[in-house]
C-alpha cells in the first residue's frame, strides 16, 4: 500500500533521473569552494614551514641515494680568541677546579664531571711557554721536552723511584717503578716467566690501572702487547699526560662509582702495581669491575700491597698481621668470583679468571658477590654505574676466551664471533669493511705524506665501526685509540676481540685526555651522523684543545658539512684543503688540515 498525506492523497515521488542533475551541480560547487579554501590555508601554511626552515639550519635527510644536497651548509666565519694561559692543561671534564662540587666518597670527584653548556669555553687551548714540537718515537719513550709537561711535584716525589729525572732542558724515563726498582724491562722479563702466553701473542690487549708515567705499558709495546694506560687526574700531575708526551697509549680514568668506558671481556690482561686501589672494600665492587672488562681466561696481575707481605710489611707502615689479613680477605674474594691462582714469585702474583661458565654454574644463590641479572647489560659503560655483582659471560661465545680467540696476530684479520651480534654485521660485512680501509688508508698517505712515518705517533679514530683504519695501519710506528660513539650500535668489543683498543665516548663532551695529546685525528662522517646531537663548533674546539700544535685531521664528510668544517677550521689557526676520496664521487669529500703553532700572548684572558 502507498503511503498517504494527511489529505489522504497518494505521496507524489519525483523522477529520480530528474533529480541527480541538481544534485551533481550542487556537488561540484562544493567542491571547487573546497579546493579554493584548501589553496589559501595551504599556501599560508607553506608558508610558514618555508621560514621555519630558513631560521633553523637542519641536516639534510639521509636517503637510499645519498644525493648531493643542492645548498651545502654555510656558517659565519670567527675568529677564536686563545684561552687564558691558565687552561694550558684544561681538561673541561676533570677540572681540578671544579671538584669541590663533587663527592669524596670513593674518589668519586676525580670521576667525568662535564661542566653546563653555558659554562663551555669558546677559546683555544694554549700550549706551555716554550712548548717545542714534541720528540719522535722510539726516541721520545726514554725522553720529552720538559716544557712540553712543566710539571716538578712529581719527579720531586718519585724521583727515589726512577719514574722520571729531569736533566737539563728534557725529563728521562729511566724505567724505574715503585714495584720495580731493577728497571721495567726486568719486572717484565719476571712477569712473562709466570705468564708464558705474554710471548707467543695469547695476550694482545692489557689495561694498567694506575700506570703513573707509563713505563709498563711501553716496555710491552716491544713484546706484541697494546696497553690502556689508565689514571686518574690527581696529586701525582699529568701521569697521563706523561705517558701520551712518550708516545704510550693513555687516557685518563679511575674505577670509583661508574664502570669504566670498555666493553665487556675484552681485556687479555689487567695490572696494578702498588695502585692503591682498595680492591677487598666497598664489597670488592672495584675488582668486580676488572672481572667484567678481562676476557675468560684472561690474567689478572697484582704486585704491591699485600703480596709477598712476609718480607715488605715493615715499609708498608703496617702489621704482618694486617697484612696477612688483607691478603686472605683478596684470595677469599677472588676465589668467590671464580679466579684461581696461576702463579706467584717474589713481589708478583697472577690470578686467572675462568675459562668458562662451569665455576659460576655451582656458586649457590646466596654466594657474595652474586651473580648479575639479566638485566645488566655487559656492554652498558657510558656513565653506567658500578653494581655489587658480577658479569657472567654469555654462554653462547665458544670463542671468546683467551685460550680460544686466534693469537695474535691472527686474530686482527679474523672475523670476530662476537660481530653477529651486530645488527648487520657478519663476516662478509667484516671482510668489506677491511678492504675499504686498506683502500682509503692507501689513499690518505698520497694525501697526507706524513702518515706512516715518525712524525705521527698518537692517532685517535674518532667514529670508528669495526676498527678497519686502524687495522690498515698496523704496520706503521704508530697506535690508534679506536672511538665508538654511545649512541652509535655497539662494535668496540669486536674492535677488541681484533687485538686493538678503544673507549667509547660521546662527541658532545671532551674526551678524556689531557690538550696536545695526539698527532693525528680522524673521522669519518661524524657530522653527518652527530650534527642533530652535538654542535660543530664545540666538537671543532674539542679537537683542536687534543691535537698537538702542527697536528693533523683528516675529516671525511658528505659534502654538504665540508665547505662549512673547513670555515670554522680556519678561525682555529687551521689550514685546510679539499680533496676527492678515493673514487672521486660527488657526495663526500676529504679535508686535510693541520693545525698550527702558536703562543699566547701575556693579555689572554679567556
Amino acid at each position: 500500500m502507498k503511503q498517504k498525506d494527511r489529505d489522504a492523497k497518494p505521496a507524489i515521488h519525483p523522477d529520480k533521473r530528474s533529480r541527480a542533475v541538481p544534485l551533481a551541480v550542487l556537488l561540484v560547487a562544493l567542491c571547487g569552494f573546497s579546493f579554493y579554501l584548501g589553496s589559501i590555508f595551504c599556501s599560508e601554511k607553506n608558508r610558514y614551514v618555508t621560514k621555519e626552515v630558513q631560521k633553523a639550519v637542519e641536516t639534510p635527510t639521509v636517503t637510499k641515494s645519498n644525493s648531493v644536497p643542492s645548498n651545502p651548509l654555510q656558517v659565519k666565519s670567527d675568529n677564536f680568541p686563545a684561552c687564558s694561559i691558565d687552561y694550558q692543561d684544561y681538561t673541561p671534564c676533570t677540572d681540578p677546579k671544579r671538584w669541590k662540587k663533587y663527592s669524596m666518597h670513593r674518589l668519586s670527584f676525580l670521576e667525568r664531571h662535564c661542566p653546563p653548556l653555558f659554562e663551555r669555553k669558546e677559546c683555544l687551548v694554549p700550549p706551555p711557554d716554550g712548548y717545542k714540537v714534541p720528540i719522535r718515537w722510539p726516541k721520545s719513550r726514554d725522553e720529552c721536552w720538559y716544557r712540553n709537561v712543566p710539571y716538578d711535584w712529581i719527579n720531586k716525589q718519585k724521583s727515589n723511584q726512577n719514574w722520571l729525572r729531569k736533566e737539563g732542558e728534557k725529563f728521562r724515563f729511566p724505567g724505574g717503578g715503585t714495584m720495580f726498582p731493577h728497571g721495567v724491562g726486568a719486572y717484565v722479563d719476571l712477569m712473562q716467566g709466570l705468564i708464558p702466553e705474554m710471548q707467543d701473542g695469547t695476550i694482545r690487549t692489557a689495561i694498567d690501572t694506575g700506570c703513573g708515567v707509563a713505563s709498563w705499558g711501553g716496555d710491552l709495546l716491544d713484546r706484541g702487547i697494546l696497553t690502556v694506560s689508565l689514571a686518574p687526574r690527581d696529586n701525582h700531575e699529568a701521569q697521563v699526560q706523561f705517558a701520551l708526551e712518550r708516545g704510550i697509549p693513555a687516557i685518563l680514568g679511575i674505577i670509583s662509582t661508574q664502570r669504566l668506558p670498555f666493553p665487556s671481556n675484552s681485556f687479555d690482561m689487567a695490572h696494578c702495581s702498588r695502585c692503591l686501589i682498595p680492591w677487598t672494600e666497598f664489597g670488592g665492587i672495584y675488582l668486580q669491575e676488572i672481572h667484567r672488562i678481562l676476557r675468560p681466561g684472561g690474567f689478572w696481575v697484582l704486585s704491591g700491597p699485600p703480596v709477598n707481605y712476609e718480607n715488605h710489611w715493615k715499609g708498608w707502615n703496617t702489621t704482618i698481621e694486617e697484612q696477612k689479613s688483607d691478603y686472605e680477605k683478596l684470595q677469599d674474594l677472588l676465589t668467590s668470583m671464580c679466579f684461581t691462582l696461576y702463579n706467584q714469585k717474589d713481589d708478583i702474583a697472577v690470578w686467572q679468571k675462568a675459562k668458562d661458565n662451569d665455576c659460576y654454574n655451582k656458586l649457590a644463590p646466596e654466594t657474595y658477590p652474586p651473580k648479575c641479572d639479566d638485566g645488566t647489560e655487559p656492554d652498558s659503560a657510558w656513565y653506567t654505574p658500578l653494581r655489587p655483582c658480577i658479569v657472567i659471560p654469555n654462554p653462547k661465545h665458544k670463542k671468546l676466551a683467551v685460550k680460544s680467540i686466534p693469537k695474535w696476530p691472527e686474530r686482527l684479520n679474523v672475523a670476530p664471533e662476537r660481530i653477529g651480534d651486530i645488527h648487520g654485521g657478519s663476516a662478509g660485512a667484516f671482510k668489506h669493511d677491511d678492504t675499504k680501509w686498506k683502500q682509503r688508508v692507501k689513499h690518505y698517505k698520497k694525501l697526507l705524506p706524513a702518515l706512516g712515518t715518525d712524525k705521527i705517533r698518537n692517532v685517535m679514530d674518532m667514529n670508528t665501526v669495526y676498527g678497519g683504519f686502524a687495522a690498515a695501519l698496523i704496520s706503521d710506528p704508530l697506535w690508534v685509540m679506536n672511538v665508538v660513539s654511545s649512541y652509535s650500535p655497539n662494535t668496540l668489543a669486536v674492535v677488541y676481540d681484533r687485538g686493538l683498543i678503544g673507549t667509547y665516548h660521546d662527541w658532545c663532551e671532551a674526551f678524556s685526555t689531557y690538550p696536545r695529546t695526539y698527532d693525528l685525528l680522524h673521522l669519518d662522517g661524524l657530522f653527518t651522523t652527530e650534527s642533530q646531537r652535538c654542535e660543530m663548533k664545540y666538537v671543532l674546539l674539542e679537537m683542536d684543545r687534543i691535537l698537538r700544535p702542527n697536528g693533523y685531521a683528516i675529516i671525511r664528510e658528505s659534502s654538504y658539512f665540508v665547505d662549512a668544517v673547513a670555515t670554522i677550521a680556519k678561525g682555529m689557526k687551521w689550514g685546510c684543503r679539499k680533496e676527492e676520496t678515493e673514487y672521486g664521487v660527488e657526495k663526500e669529500k676529504i679535508l686535510v688540515c693541520q693545525k698550527k703553532l702558536w703562543y699566547a700572548s701575556k693579555q689572554s684572558t679567556r
